[in-house]
């Protein structure tokens, strides 16, 4: 699998935050970071909100509780 590079820009507050949860799961700060990307994601996906960025999409349309389209 290819990786992107690209430069993140974060407040310190929540770098020392991610900082310190990498170290008690014996991650390096980058690692830590896909980690909660990669989780976020998934979850994401399993919603069904992820669309394919190679054709052009719609902005999804609004439910209700029971998952009917809202107009």
């Amino acid at each position: 699998m290819a990786r992107k590079s690209f430069l993140l820009r974060i407040e310190q507050q929540l770098y020392d935050d991610i900082e310190s949860w990498a170290q008690q799961e014996m991650r390096s700060v980058n690692g830590q970071i896909e980690y909660i990307l990669r989780q976020a994601a998934l979850k994401f996906r399993n919603k069904g909100q992820i669309l394919d960025v190679r054709t052009p999409h719609k902005t999804p349309k609004a439910q209700n509780e029971s998952g009917e389209t809202l107009d």
